[in-house]
């Protein structure tokens, strides 16, 4: 069993004011993994002040420092893969030969992407009698999600470390195995004591103490939209800058002239990826009513060929929680109440007698944009299959949605797929099978959060800009 009861404060590994801790659950077969410090509001004191005395120094560093510095973390993330893919697999219930390019790979690119962006806090604008500079914003204070831990600790600390902050990280408590990791990493690295600050336990608690705190000038925040107005209120009083990437109901518009098969086999493996858990699936699948039988016969064939389990041939592991099982499972059985036709998957647990927290791929058919299935977040292996009558319909289902976190449109050309994407309210939009790109920013519209992660534009929300004027 991993011992992560200690917290990491101003460079050291020092025991916690609270001796309490949290078990840790591989959700695949429900044995404890790991113990966790439950960290309180004395913890979260210590931590920030570690992280406002390395402030003045660490935002003076010139960028070529902080550059090679993000540049050896990311080559020793690499160096110790195979422990990051360990970590993220055993704790949230990814299969170890996909959490391995979608749970880790991506965040090494980024973090090596970071590292060209330090060059940012360096540029300075004329602008006629005034120089336009940027400076990093201050302490910072990270609450990760679960779902993508790593890849959610890469979008915010690489990009604070280029800017130039300091920081106090609170990992979810289901996965923070990872963030050790990390934080050892730092060392080896030589980031000064203090940059970096971990302290793990219970959102009531740590997050809401970071949210609070007076010497926190910048919060970013990923997970619910519920959880996100907690956050924000939190905030408000010492009028912090508050970024957040919240929920998400995405639609994927398929055109009339699209290539179905193709179509369809991507926006199914898309919600099924790990688990349904990702904030970007594209969870409403809308088809031409002409095409919809067909469209739902392909779904359901392509839904009933992915694997279920732990093992190499698995594509769906289990749920990140017993909750979390339970709360996809409540939401099929409204799907039911309301009418929708469950055209596979269900109640039913795909691997019977075994233990861990599994859920069958799952498709509703028959779904209209007014059920609860095709407006809240589910956050699980479901998909709703909705049918539209012309362009300007689907468009418009698009839109009907308090979310905008992404979108997907499959078309005959590109031309004609990036037209559509235009219409769509959301901060990205995936075309004709496209995938994740971290030289491009994250982030959502409305209810979905506000600022980016990655790119210029992430390094950006942890800058603030003064304009320096001459006489």
């Amino acid at each position: 069993m991993k011992d992560l009861t200690k917290l990491f404060i101003n460079g050291l590994w020092v025991e916690p004011q609270s001796k309490q801790t949290l078990d840790v659950i591989n959700p695949s077969n429900e044995n404890v993994v790991a113990k966790v410090a439950n960290s309180n509001v004395d913890d979260v004191n210590l931590a920030v002040a570690a992280a406002k005395s390395a402030f003045d120094d660490w935002s003076l560093t010139p960028a070529t420092e902080r550059s090679k510095i993000i540049n050896n973390i990311a080559t020793r993330m690499e160096e110790r893969k195979a422990e990051l893919i360990t970590a993220v697999s055993q704790t949230m219930g990814c299969p170890e030969h996909i959490a391995g390019w979608l749970q880790v790979d991506g965040p090494i690119e980024g973090m090596t992407l970071f590292a060209d962006k330090a060059h940012l806090t360096e540029q300075i604008k004329d602008a006629g009698s005034s120089l336009i500079i940027k400076e990093a914003a201050g302490v910072c204070a990270f609450i990760n999600p679960w779902n993508y831990p790593l890849h959610q600790f890469v979008g915010k600390v690489g990009a604070a470390l280029a800017a130039g902050c300091t920081m106090v990280v609170k990992p979810s408590e289901q996965t923070p195995w990872q963030d050790y990791i990390m934080a050892e990493i730092f060392v080896e690295c030589g980031l000064p004591a203090g940059v970096f600050n971990l302290v793990p336990g219970l959102g009531a608690v740590v997050g809401e103490a970071l949210c609070r705190h007076i010497d926190v000038d910048v919060v970013s925040f990923t997970g619910s939209t519920h959880a996100g107005i907690k956050v924000a209120q939190a905030a408000a009083p010492t009028v912090k800058r508050v970024t957040q990437e919240l929920g998400g109901k995405s639609p994927f518009i398929i055109t009339d002239d699209a290539d179905l098969t193709a179509a369809i086999k991507y926006g199914v493996e898309d919600v099924m990826l790990n688990s349904g858990q990702t904030c970007t699936a594209l969870t409403r699948m809308l088809v031409p009513q002409s095409k919809y039988t067909e469209a739902v016969a392909l779904a359901k064939s392509c839904a009933e060929s992915l694997v279920v389990g732990n093992n190499e041939n698995a594509f769906l592991g289990a749920m990140s929680s017993k909750a979390q099982q339970q709360r996809v499972l409540e939401y099929i059985r409204i799907g039911v109440e309301e009418g929708a036709e469950l055209i596979c998957g269900g109640l039913e647990s795909p691997l019977v007698e075994q233990p861990g927290f599994y859920v069958a791929p799952t498709i509703f058919a028959g779904v209209n944009n007014n059920m609860r299935i095709a407006r809240e977040e589910i956050f699980g292996p479901v998909l709703c299959m909705i049918p539209y009558q012309d362009l300007d319909e689907a468009i418009t289902i698009a839109n009907d949605t308090p979310f905008g976190l992404s979108s997907g449109v499959y078309a005959n050309d590109e031309a004609s797929a990036i037209s559509i994407a235009r219409k769509i309210r959301a901060g990205q939009c995936y075309i004709n099978g496209a995938f994740f790109n971290y030289l491009a920013p994250f982030g959502g519209y409305k209810q979905s959060g506000n600022g980016r992660e990655f790119a210029d534009i992430g390094v950006e929300e942890f800058l603030e800009t003064k304009a320096i004027q001459r006489g």
